[in-house]
């Protein structure tokens, strides 16, 4: 069992008010929010002047594991994660094997338990012959799933569904919750057609070929599958101003999300960046991100999720085309947004509610999401005034850069925990005990605010995450 912690004197951030309080933690829950100064408990932590927000839920992460482990594995992935705040997230099937049986499923959680220091989920991939074990991952006890991922666009791998038919049979014919990576292939391939016959193709011509129209077909596609079957559809990563005007017109079936790549960066940073800004999709203009970032304040984005997708710098240095697309983040996403609520652009209501309450709600998770008794202890306490700079040799993933390199950001993680227990410690606060340690794994005392010293775990201290479709989602609940 994880330590009795009491986290005294922290500034929490609750369902729709922040407040000065001391959480208890018991038993891998959140016992009580208001518990007393004399409350007894193994380790007490001063987060006096810090403050407390639930664990971040990234619904969209490739760990790479099993099959491509020199780019990253669900270890290192999920110290990644630890490190950022991240203390659940869903994995993409796109993996050597590739995630599209119930076994294949039950494999990857299998490893994940083995593996994982945070919570984990992973989706089931469509192909275009594998209805009858979608229909079936939504029915076999043990291996629940988030839903359903379709690549409605080729990306990495090798999972294309963009035939019409099959299409229509997977919206009619399954029940789990849909999502895809919407970039319409026959857009795709003639633009990079059209391109290459002119000149030879550099990174700038990414966001030429993946381009506005490939990306606005192909999410209207989906969402019409979605409308007229009646089929719960969460659109990922979306990359422009169309798809946020298309977004706000649907407030029933329909969610979606940003990425950091997206909200913070643009198609003007390939003069910086190079293949470091290569993702799909693509960079798109100021504009876009601008809209982006208006989507999300108004409502028709409802959720941040950073679709970590790592690469060694060897890989990403090959010349464009060969070139791979994705970029990691799991361990800056957090902080680049309490930078923005230190810029005043939002607030950490508005953290809370796009990187934990709306991802738990869009995938029926149980018990996660809002700083609540009763609730999983999975939370991260925060110092708003710490300022560092992102630098490649302390990246924790294994690939060991991020296109944030040089940039100093105000506010960061300074404690994770996951169930109660603590995975990750750097600086947060002085933290006390009553020498009783319960658990593999368990953590010596956090060191006082302003050292250096930093514990992550790295034993598979994460659980398997509890799905409950008939929740209904996020627009039922």
């Amino acid at each position: 069992m994880p330590p009795r912690t009491l986290i005294r004197d922290a500034t929490v951030v609750l369902p729709g008010e922040d407040a000065r309080a001391s959480v208890l933690l018991e038993g891998g829950r959140i016992a009580a929010i208001d518990a007393p100064p004399h409350t007894r408990a193994d380790e007490v932590v001063d987060a006096a002047g810090l403050h407390l927000l639930p664990g971040v839920i990234d619904d969209q992460v490739h760990f790479r594991d099993p099959g491509l482990t020199h780019k990253e594995d669900l270890r290192t992935g999920s110290m990644a994660c630890a490190a950022g705040g991240v203390t659940s997230f869903l994995e993409m099937p796109n993996t050597v094997p590739q995630t599209v049986t119930v076994d294949a499923l039950a494999g990857k959680l299998a490893l994940a338990a083995r593996r994982c220091v945070v919570n984990y989920g992973f989706y089931m991939g469509a192909t275009t012959d594998n209805v009858a074990e979608l229909q079936r991952a939504a029915h076999t006890p043990g291996v629940a799933t988030p839903g359903i991922k379709i690549f409605i666009g080729s990306s990495t791998g090798n999972m294309l569904v963009d035939d019409q038919e099959r299409l229509e049979e997977i919206f009619a014919e399954t029940t789990l919750p849909i999502t895809a990576h919407c970039e319409d292939e026959s857009t795709v391939r003639a633009n990079r057609a059209r391109l290459q016959g002119e000149r030879p193709l550099t990174v700038r011509d990414h966001s030429r070929i993946r381009d506005h129209h490939a990306a606005v077909t192909a999410t209207l596609r989906a969402i019409d599958l979605a409308v007229r079957h009646r089929h719960r559809f969460h659109v990922l990563h979306v990359s422009t101003a169309e798809e946020v005007g298309i977004l706000a017109a649907h407030h029933d079936l329909i969610t979606a999300e940003a990425c950091p790549h997206h909200l913070f960066l643009d198609a003007s940073d390939y003069g910086r960046l190079g293949t470091l800004a290569q993702m799909n999709p693509s960079l798109k203009t100021a504009e876009d991100r601008a809209a982006l970032w208006r989507g999300l304040r108004d409502g028709a984005i409802q959720n941040i999720a950073t679709d970590h997708a790592p690469h060694t710098l060897d890989e990403k240095a090959a010349p464009y085309p060969a070139s791979p697309s994705g970029v990691p983040a799991v361990e800056v996403v957090l902080p680049l947004m309490l930078d923005r609520v230190n810029r005043g652009a939002c607030t950490l209501q508005d953290l809370a509610r796009w990187m934990s309450d709306r991802p738990a709600r869009i995938w029926d998770i149980v018990g996660k999401g809002r700083i609540a008794e009763g609730f999983d202890a999975d939370l991260v306490l925060v110092d708003m005034s710490f300022a560092r700079e992102v630098r490649n040799e302390e990246q924790i993933t294994k690939c060991g850069w991020s296109p944030w390199h040089g940039t100093t950001l105000q506010g960061w993680p300074v404690r994770t925990w996951v169930g109660g227990r603590t995975v990750f410690a750097h600086g947060a606060g002085t933290a006390h005990g009553s020498g009783r340690h319960h658990g593999t794994g368990t953590p010596h005392p956090a060191t006082p605010r302003g050292t250096s010293t930093t514990f992550i775990e790295t034993e598979p201290t994460g659980r398997q995450i509890t799905f409950d479709h008939a929740l209904g989602g996020y627009w039922v609940t």
